[in-house]
């Protein structure tokens, strides 16, 4: 997966996850402990003054797709695509030993 694909993904989230959070009445506090960050972090994410990493945003999703209605807001978003979808099934694979 490219910096670039991860990028995209990672941007969208920035740019929506307020949105996403209180689509689902959750506060910046509740969020932040469900993801394992800081509140203030949440913070800086969310007024875009820091990037989140991709483990970030991977936890991020797992919360969102748990609700029905944020998992379709990021549907619509373009954020929980086909193509993200499909790279979380691979990722979830057991590696096979010999």
């Amino acid at each position: 997966m490219s910096e670039e694909f991860r990028s995209t993904y990672i941007t969208k989230m920035s740019e929506n996850l307020a949105l996403l959070r209180t689509s689902i009445n959750l506060t910046q506090e509740r969020l932040a402990e469900l993801i394992g960050l800081s509140r203030f972090t949440l913070i800086v994410i969310e007024k875009k003054q820091r990037t989140m990493t991709w483990n970030t945003f991977l936890s991020l999703v797992l919360v969102f797709r748990a609700n029905e209605k944020s998992r379709m807001l990021m549907e619509t978003l373009g954020i929980y695509t086909d193509e993200l979808r499909e790279l979380l099934v691979v990722q979830n694979q057991p590696t096979k030993t010999h």
